[in-house]
């Protein structure tokens, strides 16, 4: 076991080394492209555009390879293990030995790729002004290929959301946009991802706009349209025009009785989606405080549990489609294939198996899961409702599709993008009425008896909070001081540093922005590591920073953070300079929203504490 930690030291080490060495050589690389970037688009609008066009089209192109590179993995991996007469040892073995090599790689190489890539991509949209690690988004296609072609219970879409942002992230950082635009293009990145996943490009927008930006920001909306349209006609222009599923028939609503048992669904896919994420939160948090396992280990175990429970259904029910986001199960399901037992089997096994992939550290999304699930839960009441009413077995098939859209409302909290989605996967557009009761009434439930959605409960779990989650609760800013949530330590720039020497600096530090001080400890400005990076393109880096830097937007340590948040929505600036009242501008630390954001989330948490307490 310490020969193996001291392998995978030695790797990491290596890897360090490897990039120390040719990081000089990608930093040139990236200036020379800047240089010819700005000689043809100088214009920053035009570069967004141009941008935006680029985007769609890698991303549509980085979305097939994934999809293709999960497929060829599946057809290495797990598929012939459960063809195999040794099943019952292969079927579980390859998604441990798999979840096993993605848990080495997530603690070793690359910890920003773990989870389904959503949250990841939310937090960067709301607090890191559009900056997402490329490394991380190359570690979530490595290993979310690995560690679904190997039988995890998880989807590919999330993951390509996050890869896609990813993309959109490294261009923008790389022509140097500013941070209002560089932040416009990370929702580009997300919809072209989900586009070519789902091929849905409709779907994809509403989404985006639901659950990344989080309202209809219009200087957004028309850069994710253009890119979720190209996204989605390269894929199919790779992948065919067929919808994700094919239905061998045109559903509607056929039957006015029938409606109550729509209704009825919507009210099972509520508590079914509860039990999913519920479950899922609670066994995350006790892997993460499971000291008695390392981290590294834990998805292999959530690797195996998933095998277990795939070799039983095969073995209980003949059929597959616990292992990766089962949509070939599911097809089978929406064309009204499937047994009661098959169906309840699958949709019980797949919402544990799920659960242990991802609560355990995978690298890979709830949304293929979430719409299985909720495919063999409609199947079930389709049944009930032919058995009871006499109805025709085609309504099986119809009441599964519905179910999809209801579960995941349930669980993702994306309500127009549940209804449009199936619309656009299946190219079924009968069942509008069926589809909006079922998916309002579970989106309803679930809300009421958990009002935080999925994603940003995870991000709870990592004591991160979203500034929209808080944005009615402004009241608490007026009771807390800027001097209670400041950072007193930040990176600071000295005022006589030259362009090129500043570049070099702050290529070192994960931050976007930097306080200009003079000898005399007095903030003098602000500069942000994209205008540092195109003055350096433009003159060579010789000017003196505080020659081209922004002025200095400050606040004084005994205003209220309600001052602060009013102080950057005027400056249209994320962060500000703390300063020293009446003594010359003396610079003390700078405040940032997510700091904001953060003492506000303490503040409620410290409220609601209290007054369970004075109840008790």
């Amino acid at each position: 076991m310490l020969q193996g930690l001291g392998f995978l030291g030695r790797l990491n080490g290596k890897r360090k080394k490897y990039w120390r060495l040719y990081r000089p050589r990608w930093r040139a690389a990236k200036l020379a492209l800047l240089r010819f970037f700005n000689r043809f688009i100088p214009n920053e609008s035009q570069r967004v555009f141009f941008l935006t066009l680029v985007i769609g089209a890698v991303c549509g192109l980085t979305a097939v390879a994934f999809h293709l590179a999960i497929t060829e993995a599946e057809g290495l991996l797990i598929n012939p293990s459960l063809a195999s007469p040794y099943i019952i040892w292969l079927g579980i073995l390859t998604p441990a030995v798999g979840g096993l090599l993605a848990g080495i790689m997530l603690t070793f190489l690359v910890p920003g790729a773990r989870g389904s890539g959503i949250p990841q991509v939310k937090v960067a949209y709301a607090i890191k002004g559009g900056r997402l690690p490329f490394r991380d988004a190359i570690g979530k296609f490595v290993i979310g290929a690995l560690q679904i072609g190997s039988g995890a219970s998880l989807g590919r879409e999330g993951p390509t959301v996050h890869i896609c942002a990813g993309i959109a992230s490294a261009l923008g950082r790389t022509f140097a946009l500013s941070q209002k635009n560089l932040k416009r293009l990370l929702p580009v990145g997300a919809a072209a991802g989900i586009a070519a996943a789902f091929n849905a490009p409709i779907a994809a927008v509403t989404f985006t706009i639901e659950e990344v930006v989080g309202d209809l920001d219009q200087t957004v909306l028309s850069g994710v349209i253009v890119a979720a349209a190209i996204a989605a006609a390269i894929e199919r222009s790779i992948l065919g025009e067929h919808p994700v599923f094919s239905i061998t028939q045109i559903y509607g609503l056929h039957h006015a009785s029938s409606l109550l048992f729509y209704a009825a669904l919507g009210i099972a896919a509520a508590f079914v989606s509860l039990c999913f994420t519920d479950s899922l939160l609670k066994l995350r948090r006790w892997f993460q405080m499971l000291k008695a396992v390392p981290v590294w280990i834990q998805p292999g175990i959530g690797g195996a549990a998933t095998g277990a429970f795939a070799v039983a259904a095969i073995y209980l029910v003949k059929a597959g489609g616990i292992n990766g986001g089962g949509y070939d199960t599911l097809s089978v399901a929406l064309s009204g294939g499937l047994a009661f037992k098959a169906m309840a089997v699958l949709c019980i096994f797949k919402l544990i198996a799920t659960v242990f992939s991802y609560s355990s550290g995978g690298a890979g999304g709830i949304f293929a899961p979430a719409l299985f699930i909720g495919g063999m839960l409609g199947g079930i009441v389709g049944l009930i409702d032919v058995n009871l009413m006499g109805h025709a077995n085609t309504e099986i098939g119809a009441f599964a599709l519905v179910g999809m859209g209801a579960v995941f409302a349930g669980t993702i909290r994306a309500p127009i993008t549940s209804v449009l989605i199936i619309f656009e996967m299946t190219g079924s557009y009968g069942l509008i009425l069926p589809l909006m009761i079922s998916n309002m009434t579970a989106y309803a439930i679930a809300r009421r008896f958990r009002p935080v959605p999925i994603y940003e409960a995870l991000l709870e779990q990592q004591d991160i909070y979203l500034p929209h989650r808080t944005k009615g609760l402004g009241h608490a800013l007026e009771h807390i001081n800027v001097h209670d949530a400041f950072r007193s330590n930040p990176i600071v720039l000295d005022s006589d540093l030259t362009v090129a020497k500043a570049v070099e600096y702050v290529q070192n530090h994960e931050f976007t922005t930097f306080p200009l001080v003079d000898n005399a400890d007095r903030c003098i400005g602000m500069i942000t590591e994209m205008r540092l990076r195109r003055s350096l393109a433009d003159d060579g880096g010789s000017r003196l920073i505080r020659e081209i830097a922004d002025n200095c937007h400050a606040v004084y340590p005994d205003q209220p953070l309600s001052r602060a948040v009013t102080r950057m929505n005027h400056a249209r600036v994320r962060q500000l300079a703390v300063i020293e009242r009446g003594n010359d501008r003396k610079f003390l630390g700078i405040i940032t929203m997510s700091d904001i954001v953060r003492a506000q989330a303490e503040a409620i948490e410290d409220k609601d504490l209290s007054y369970v307490s004075s109840s008790a």
